[in-house]
């Protein structure tokens, strides 16, 4: 009885201490049971069809990231005690997940599983993992996000035609391209702004690479015999001018202002991160470089899918009690133009603090990919800019979007942020 008594105040402890956790000061304290990331790297990125990664398959991406992990943080895979993979388009995603880990070296009792929501799939398994060292069922895991879009291109969804009826049934498989038309159609964004907008994640990357600002988060692969280690999707040298002449990609949808200049790339890539206890990683002098705070999810009308950030951002702030002046770095999906502009705006949130470094449609969008890339991102620029939070956002195929909130736990000392 003494016992279940204790059991039942740790819980009700607990339980306190999580409701507690709101504003900006609860976020930032640090607690022994707080959930932590040790490690957060990403592939460098390939274009679609012509890149580093059009002929490599997902589970040998997995299992080159995975080996140079190891590699590189002389962690012994027998103490991962789950690995969560997010993935959208490959076939027997759990199967080639799961031989990824065994050829990578993870022992055969380490289980894998994968999860598909579509677009936010890297952050869902984030996610995963988090939940699972809160709710003690394990104490550290890996979350990875991949896609070879080369390979696996999106499949044509298919739903009964009684289904199909629903008119919010029939627009949540529509092509996401349509979706793009939608938002431009219903909440006139012109295909000037999308342009003016498309420029900056351009000019960003393109910066951003000849600086080698990358680097610093990129964990050099080798994959049959060459060691890929630099974005080959950036396009420097992207005017004003050459994004006007193209050719819209969508002729026969809504206005017609999406063009592959202001759409995000189609490309190949992995992402990675270690997560567990603050209590263990101290334990075992394992390098904290962040903080999971928590995410959320919600659903928008399928038909302007891409509005998905406007609703989940607030939501997610308000959830662990922050205003978005707090937040110092947001990572926010650039699936098109049309939605991220509207998104901007409708946010008010500074174009300075978003996507700093160029977004998907200078970078590439991976689907299951970008839910981790943008972690793996937005930390690393928290750590250049000396900033504490994170909010990392994307719209979700099918009509939907999801957020996150990170902390960075690398400041230099004396430093004068909270």
């Amino acid at each position: 009885m003494i016992q279940v008594s204790a059991f039942r105040s740790v819980l009700s402890i607990r339980k306190m201490s999580i409701q507690a956790a709101k504003g900006l000061p609860a976020i930032l304290q640090k607690h022994p049971d707080d959930v932590v990331i040790t490690f957060a790297k990403r592939t460098a990125m390939g274009k679609t069809k012509k890149g580093q990664f059009k002929d490599v398959p997902v589970d040998e991406m997995m299992q080159a990231l995975l080996k140079a992990t190891l590699a590189e943080t002389g962690l012994d895979p027998r103490k991962i005690d789950d690995i969560c993979v997010g993935t959208c388009h490959p076939p027997s995603p759990a199967y080639a997940s799961r031989a990824a880990a065994l050829a990578a070296g993870i022992p055969h009792d380490v289980p894998v599983v994968s999860l598909n929501r579509l677009c936010a799939s890297g952050l869902m398994a984030i996610r995963y993992i988090a939940q699972a060292i809160q709710s003690r069922e394990i104490s550290l895991g890996i979350a990875i996000g991949v896609e070879n879009m080369t390979l696996n291109p999106r499949p044509t969804p298919l739903i009964s035609e009684e289904v199909g009826k629903n008119l919010q049934a029939h627009d949540c498989i529509q092509p996401m391209g349509w979706t793009a038309e939608m938002v431009a159609q219903t909440y006139r964004v012109s295909r000037q702004k999308q342009d003016e907008f498309a420029l900056i994640s351009h000019t960003r990357a393109s910066q951003a690479l000849a600086r080698g600002i990358f680097a610093a988060e990129i964990l050099p692969v080798e994959v049959r015999g060459a060691v890929i280690s630099v974005d080959d999707t950036v396009r420097p040298g992207v005017t004003v001018e050459s994004l006007a002449a193209l050719k819209p990609v969508f002729p026969d949808w809504g206005p017609a202002s999406t063009t592959a200049g202001n759409a995000s790339g189609i490309g190949d890539g992995a992402a990675l991160c270690i997560l567990t206890t603050r209590e263990r990683a101290q334990k075992e002098g394992m390098k904290i470089i962040g903080k999971w705070i928590g995410s959320t999810v919600v659903g928008v009308e399928p038909k302007y899918m891409g509005i998905g950030p406007i609703a989940a951002i607030p939501k997610v702030l308000e959830q662990f009690g922050l205003t978005k002046e707090e937040v110092d770095v947001y990572e926010i999906n650039e699936a098109f133009a049309s939605q991220f502009a509207y998104c901007v705006e409708q946010l008010s949130i500074p174009m300075d603090k978003i996507n700093p470094n160029g977004g998907a449609i200078a970078l590439t969008h991976p689907l299951g990919m970008t839910g981790v890339r943008q972690v793996v991102t937005g930390l690393a620029e928290l750590r250049r800019r000396r900033g504490r939070v994170l909010c990392t956002s994307m719209c979700v195929g099918s009509g939907m979007g999801a957020a996150g909130i990170f902390v960075n736990e690398i400041l230099p000392p004396h430093s004068s942020k909270l």
